[in-house]
């Protein structure tokens, strides 16, 4: 049976990488009928924290992605790779010393009839410990390649150093290649998919898992996600974490849909296909179609599909997301107002500014109010000329394409420009350069609101 995992470490919250690492693994599970797990790395007891899980999770959820089987911690394994180590020891493989266990390369490259050569020296292993000081003793700490140890179904044959490495620490907790290792066999993962950064990790997992009699999963390394200076993404260059592009008003859809283009493309006609529901991703993901170079993060593709699914909501169904986290709380009835701004959001934390005429009075210069064609004496003429013929306007004509209509005879009546008439009138109701229409704003303030704004920016012309 088709089993992955994701396997995060609750040292901080969900990143990008870890995100399109997760659907990955979710698309390829549910595509093939098989399982998906979430397991906790949790053995740096010192940063992992229940916050950062919950965070993890949570986001996980957010995005879709939903997994089979409760989530598993390593802390509650401990004895699993104790044991683990101790069979190293037994079979020859590897050396306790000072309570810690140690693989010896070498000798484990020896028993397994591994073909290898030496490579280059390791100079020393940083700290100068008594372990560091009992190796030296022993042998030179040195680096040992191994060729086409393992077969990667993205990058092809699998090559790359192994060393003398510490497996289980002094304090019996296990080193992350003993653990994964160990969790990996237990578990039964058929295919391990994960990042770039891991395929130097790659030879050594495979040893161990020889060493200790486990099969061997199938590995896909996918590329890395760079930002735009083709730099490795990092928190001090740009958002790296979901929960901040959930909180800017990214959607979950237009999240997924952003990430599994990031480093793979659907076959045959669909191979320039943007735009990909969840389903159609099921569908449609293939390893064979995740490319081998990096990544690159593009903020303006991710602001056109986020600006594409939120034209695609039912305007009832984005308003309740603007209200629940982004309109002030409110009785009035947002509809009209949340219909204006659908078809102008990329995101949907922009309708916060977008909104503050709506929720409060605003601050009108005179300066604002003159277009920049215009000058003071045609704009309050404009702005007296709309008001005359908006109170006339009866209440059943209060809608955008009526009140467009008025607005404009009001142009041709006095002999004045467009904007001596529209820009004010924006203006007026808005108090920005940058809003919706003036009859929608019209029609979103109702008469009464609307009159008495353009009242104040008339008397604010005198």
């Amino acid at each position: 049976m088709i089993k992955v995992r994701l396997a995060p470490s609750p040292t901080g919250p969900l990143h990008i990488g870890t995100a399109r690492t997760a659907l990955f693994n979710f698309l390829f599970a549910r595509g093939q009928k098989g399982q998906f797990i979430l397991r906790f790395e949790d053995t740096d007891q010192s940063r992992s924290t229940k916050e950062y899980e919950k965070n993890i999770t949570e986001n996980l959820k957010w995005l879709g992605l939903d997994w089979d089987e409760k989530p598993s911690y390593q802390m509650e394994r401990l004895e699993k790779y104790q044991k683990a180590a101790a069979k190293l020891v037994k079979r020859g493989y590897a050396k306790e010393i000072e309570g810690a266990v140690l693989l010896r390369a070498k000798t484990a490259l020896e028993k397994l009839k591994i073909d290898f050569k030496p490579a280059v020296k390791i100079s020393g292993y940083g700290n100068n410990s008594q372990i560091d000081q009992e190796l030296a003793k022993h042998k030179d700490p040195s680096a040992y390649l191994v060729k086409n140890i393992a077969k990667d179904l993205i990058h092809g044959s699998i090559s790359g150093l192994i060393m003398d490495t510490v497996l289980l620490r002094r304090d019996q907790i296990p080193t992350f290649h003993l653990a994964v290792v160990v969790d990996d066999a237990d578990m039964k993962i058929s295919h391990v998919i994960r990042g770039d950064d891991h395929f130097s990790n790659t030879p050594l997992h495979v040893v161990l898992q020889k060493a200790l009699g486990c099969q061997t999963p199938l590995y896909a390394h996918i590329p890395l996600i760079l930002d735009t200076d083709r730099n490795k993404m990092s928190k001090r260059k740009g958002q790296v974490d979901i929960s901040q592009y959930r909180q800017d008003g990214y959607l979950p859809a237009a999240m997924v849909n952003f990430l599994a283009l990031l480093g793979w493309s659907a076959s045959g006609a669909d191979s320039n296909q943007q735009i990909f529901s969840i389903k159609e991703l099921i569908e449609k993901f293939d390893l064979s179609r995740v490319q081998k170079s990096p990544a690159v993060f593009d903020r303006q593709k991710l602001d056109y599909l986020n600006g594409y699914y939120i034209r695609k909501l039912e305007v009832s169904e984005l308003d309740k997301l603007l209200q629940d986290g982004y309109y002030p709380k409110t009785e009035k009835n947002t509809l009209e107002l949340t219909a204006a701004l659908q078809t102008r959001m990329v995101k949907l934390s922009q309708s916060r500014q977008m909104s503050e005429f709506f929720f409060g009075q605003p601050i009108v210069s005179p300066d604002l109010l003159v277009f920049k064609k215009s000058d003071p004496d045609k704009t309050k003429k404009g702005l007296a000329g709309a008001a005359e013929s908006l109170i006339k306007a009866p209440a059943e004509v209060w809608r955008e394409s009526t009140l467009n209509q008025v607005l404009a005879k009001v142009v041709k009546k006095e002999n004045l420009a467009n904007g001596d008439v529209f820009w004010p009138v924006r203006a007026a109701l808005s108090g920005a350069e940058q809003s919706p229409s003036p009859a929608e704003l019209l029609q979103i303030l109702g008469r009464d609101e609307s009159l008495d704004r353009i009242k104040k920016a008339i008397k604010k012309l005198t």
